[in-house]
């Protein structure tokens, strides 16, 4: 059975009742749901072969990119400290294991829902499918060289690799690798997390030299990290608070003068994070505009 597990295979469609089709390859019998389309006792069909949820034989004409010989991003979805992480490579009813086995000791540093690890699948010697990690030549054969216009250019990218030297990330959409050194990071990303870091160098073999430290006109004060604390902490990211406000309603709650209450919100508009009205502050999500 372990040939029909994880692959594309077609087979005959021996028998249906309401909910699902029977599927036959080998002597083997998996369920394809009527859902995804019309078909008649006697056909053939091409599907991808899996055990569900339930541990059910189940086939799909839903043919996910992520295979056994075929690399993907995936998004993780969960997580079980005994197992593994679970990911979403596009089948109905069933998430993939990437084992504990590849992931970090640490597991603060195992990624979280919505990260994303690229993987593919293989099956056990139980017939069980699991998603395994690049590995770093995978990453390296699917890069491309950067240039030296991208120097201090903002970059987006996936945490792959984890090692003593400093974090390495991909560019989902541009194939650039790039090294995060230690000091160039305030904590260590997890593996799987989305980063947003700057250029700071391209080796000769081009890989990108990142850091994940904003730029020095970047850095936010302690007291404008203060007001946004309290906004993300507040009922729908809104506080009755603004630059109109009394020095006395401002030290009250926030234990700083007017006028640091004054510069902090300056920075904060400035950086596109806040907008004031009607007296209030209000935190802007990233698909807001001021």
């Amino acid at each position: 059975m372990k040939e029909l597990i994880g692959t594309v295979w077609s087979g005959l469609i021996i028998d249906e009742n309401d909910n699902v089709y029977f599927v036959q390859k080998n002597g083997i019998t998996f369920h394809l749901a009527k859902s995804e389309g019309e078909h008649k006792i006697g056909d053939m069909v091409e599907g991808f072969g899996y055990e569900n949820q339930k541990h059910q034989l189940t086939m799909t004409t839903k043919i996910p990119n992520i295979q056994q010989h075929k690399f993907g991003f995936a998004t993780v979805v969960a997580s079980r400290r005994d197992l593994g992480v679970f990911v979403d490579i596009g089948l109905p009813d069933k998430e993939v294991v990437v084992s504990l086995d590849e992931l970090p000791e640490m597991k603060q540093l195992w990624p979280k829902q919505g990260d994303k690890l690229y993987v593919r699948l293989s099956v056990d010697e139980k017939d069980r499918l699991w998603a395994n990690l690049a590995d770093d030549m995978t990453f390296l054969a699917m890069s491309r060289e950067a240039t030296e216009a991208m120097m201090n250019q903002d970059i987006k990218g996936i945490v792959y690799r984890l090692k003593l030297v400093g974090t390495f990330i991909f560019t989902e959409e541009d194939h650039f690798i790039g090294f995060v050194h230690p000091s160039e990071r305030y904590s260590e990303p997890r593996l799987g997390e989305v980063v947003n870091g700057r250029v700071i160098g391209v080796r000769p073999d081009g890989m990108l030299n990142i850091s994940l430290k904003p730029r020095a006109h970047e850095v936010i004060s302690s007291d404008a990290q203060m007001i946004l604390t309290f906004l993300e902490r507040s009922k729908d990211g809104v506080i009755p608070f603004s630059d109109k406000s009394t020095p006395e309603e401002i030290q009250a709650t926030f234990a700083i003068s007017k006028g640091q209450f004054k510069r902090a919100l300056g920075s904060l508009l400035k950086a596109k994070k806040i907008k004031q009205e009607n007296g209030q502050t209000i935190l802007l999500t990233g698909s807001e505009e001021v």
